[in-house]
């Protein structure tokens, strides 16, 4: 029986700002951590660098797998070279959740993506990323609103609406097809394959969140919900959620 207050595995990136720059330290935002625990779970981190036996001793005894948003993925994992400045490349980080990703989707673990997650579980099963909305996409409505509204917006404010399936995992765990979400990415996901499905998009067809739908609790979301818990109950519902497929 799993435990009522489950093991929440969480990958570190690299920090190297600062002082860090020539020896990189594991780390984690406190958000993410912090909204875990307030919806009962219990967060470890799981460092980068181990050996892929050592990885898998963690991801088992995780009860379930948070990916957390950062810096972009290398556009090799997904058969692209570069096409637009790229930011924050860890190739380390990217081998380490890709691996998560694919076994949590294989083996019915919880796992909950949060914008470059999201990105992450979708590359992981054969999706492919757009590497940059304003050079790509440039119809598209401005995303990354906290880094280019010359500071007027806080990492809370709620930038757009996203519109969701009504059938899909997070339209019934929200009670309604329509959120509003802040906003901090550059990129998206451009296709899904394998198991996965789009389960929302925003006004101007940007995907929102994925899922795959045969799978108890295997969601992306491409806003920041741990942002959000503090003042939103829709956000708290999406940790609650996720806690509770994690206890089984």
């Amino acid at each position: 029986m799993k435990p009522s207050s489950p093991l929440i595995g969480v990958p570190c990136y690299h920090d190297r700002s600062s002082g860090y720059s020539q020896a990189p330290v594991n780390a984690q935002h406190n958000a993410y951590l912090s909204a875990i625990g307030q919806a009962g779970g219990v967060p470890f981190l799981i460092p980068l660098g181990l050996t892929k036996s050592a990885l898998r001793r963690l991801f088992d005894l995780a009860d379930g797998i948070l990916l957390t948003g950062g810096g972009d993925i290398d556009p090799s994992f997904y058969h692209q070279l570069p096409q637009a400045e790229l930011a924050n490349v860890q190739p380390d980080r990217d081998r380490m959740e890709l691996t998560l990703s694919r076994w949590a989707s294989e083996e019915g673990k919880a796992a909950l993506g949060i914008c470059r997650g999201l990105q992450v579980m979708a590359v992981a099963l054969g999706g492919s990323l757009c590497q940059d909305l304003p050079s790509q996409k440039p119809e598209a409505t401005l995303h990354n609103y906290v880094y280019q509204r010359e500071g007027t917006n806080a990492e809370n404010y709620l930038a757009h609406q996203v519109e969701l399936k009504p059938a899909c995992h997070l339209a019934r765990v929200l009670q309604t097809n329509a959120i509003w979400v802040n906003s901090l990415h550059h990129q998206a996901v451009t296709e899904v394959s394998g198991a996965l499905q789009v389960a929302g998009y925003s006004s101007d067809r940007v995907v929102e969140v994925i899922e795959q739908p045969d799978h108890a609790f295997y969601w992306g979301v491409q806003w920041h919900p741990e942002l959000l818990v503090d003042e939103h109950e829709a956000a708290r519902r999406i940790f609650q959620a996720f806690v509770e497929a994690s206890a089984g």
